[in-house]
């Protein structure tokens, strides 16, 4: 019988799941929400308001990512230090007075200023959060829970595209603001009232849990421990290797990749759908436009949540990473040649489901051969270089708009970075040999049977 069965088994470990995950996926929800939602504000008024280009629109979208990168490590580990709780919460109210406080450009050089502080503020939330369910799950689980936390993403983008839309609508001279300001200034109020929350209700460890027996916290610590220690054996990773090695480079490049696709088509597929009618001559609300945008990502949640269970079902991790990013590669820069919305919305509904799916089994990959420190460090690495592409997607593919007075070959850079990282999946395999010197890239294995 697997050690992770006895006494206690999936059934404790399911109960830590229905506690934990769907609270850390509303946070991510409302994080991912504020990150994103200038996307629906830009078609919506504040481009014009702000006299914004494309371009510039793309750099004030992306250039929360500066900001992110530059404390993303120091924050995780912080939270390591400090505590998963305490450092959330204090990230959330930071996040949620920048967001609240967008409401309020008077210019663009404002609004970019403020983009760049909510990045900075932003900074180690979601790698705190991936780091925190190592703290909790072990491998063989790990997929799944960081799916049903990610599914945050789909959701935001869905349920919030209608939301945003909503809000703008019927937002429109609330307060003396603009439909766009009063959106900004109600979705940036739960991240202050939600710190509150956090604060209470998140546990940094089952042994500290009140709604655990203790013997089913010492239980679950126990395996944790066990299988950390066993990581630790095997791979002798310290903090520093973490930083400096070739393979945590290269993963972060896989995850470029992967979230180049998301950005680029979070930040413009409402354009996308806004330019139908003049490609089309097509007419929707802005309601009609939220519902539609909704559309790719409900596809998108439902499959990364299967697709995630499949990977810990199965302990295969690199083609699970690899083969929707070849998906959503090869079909973004279609989308823009055929002849109909719904056609356009089939292959984005396709590139959605791809990138989403790719999302959770990627960040199986790194706890794999990190632990600890190491795991606080590198995990945050890969997230902050990653995330470059939030910044470099959106500007690529809104300069190049500019330059072409088209969408098409921004969406074609897309496909080709997507698919690129992709390969390096491939070329990478799952975990490192066990004598793998800095910097090297040789592999053992192509799969991880998960904690056994």
């Amino acid at each position: 019988m697997d050690s992770l069965e006895r006494p206690f088994g999936d059934v404790t470990w399911r109960k830590a799941a229905r506690r934990l995950v769907p609270y850390l996926g509303l946070l991510y929800f409302i994080n991912y929400l504020d990150r994103v939602n200038i996307g629906f504000a830009g078609p919506a008024g504040l481009s014009k308001e702000l006299a914004l280009t494309a371009t510039a629109f793309g750099f004030a979208s992306g250039i929360f990512f500066i900001g992110y990168l530059i404390l993303e490590v120091p924050s995780n580990l912080a939270l390591h230090k400090f505590g998963a709780r305490r450092w959330i919460a204090r990230i959330m109210i930071s996040w949620g007075v920048v967001a609240t406080a967008t409401a309020f450009v008077p210019n663009a050089t404002v609004l970019i200023i403020l983009r760049f502080l909510l990045g900075v503020a932003e900074a180690g939330f979601f790698p705190g959060i991936i780091l925190y369910l190592t703290y909790w799950f072990p491998a063989r689980y790990r997929a799944r829970m960081v799916a049903w936390f990610m599914v945050a993403i789909p959701v935001s983008s869905a349920i919030g595209a209608t939301i945003s839309a909503l809000l703008i609508r019927h937002g429109e001279g609330v307060f003396g603001l603009s439909g766009w300001r009063f959106m900004f200034l109600v979705e940036g109020l739960p991240a202050i009232l939600l710190a509150f929350v956090t604060w209470f209700f998140l546990t940094d460890r089952p042994t500290e849990a009140k709604w655990l027996t203790p013997a089913e916290g010492k239980w679950m610590q126990e395996q944790l421990d066990a299988e950390r220690a066993k990581t630790e054996q095997q791979h002798h990773w310290p903090l520093r290797k973490a930083l400096t090695h070739g393979r945590i480079i290269g993963l972060a490049f896989v995850y470029f990749g992967n979230v180049y696709g998301l950005y680029a088509l979070g930040f413009f597929l409402p354009s996308i759908i806004a330019g139908f009618q003049q490609q089309f001559g097509t007419t929707f609300s802005i309601v009609e436009r939220g519902l539609i945008t909704a559309v790719p990502y409900v596809f998108g949640a439902v499959a990364m949540v299967f697709w995630a269970r499949h990977g810990d079902r199965t302990g295969e991790r690199v083609w699970h990473v690899a083969l929707p990013m070849i998906i959503g590669g090869v079909t973004i820069p279609i989308a823009l040649y055929l002849g109909s919305p719904f056609a356009v919305m089939v292959a984005v509904t396709v590139t959605a489901i791809g990138i989403c799916c790719a999302l959770p089994t990627f960040w199986a990959l790194p706890s794999t051969f990190l632990a600890g420190t190491a795991a606080a460090g590198g995990i945050a690495l890969i997230n902050s270089l990653g995330n470059v592409s939030g910044f470099v997607a959106p500007y690529i593919t809104g300069g190049l708009e500019d330059l072409t007075g088209s969408q098409r070959t921004g969406l074609w850079v897309v496909g080709g970075v997507m698919i690129a990282g992709a390969l390096l999946a491939i070329a990478l395999k799952a975990a490192p040999g066990k004598n793998a010197t800095s910097g090297a890239l040789t592999e053992e294995s192509g799969t991880v049977k998960g904690a056994d």
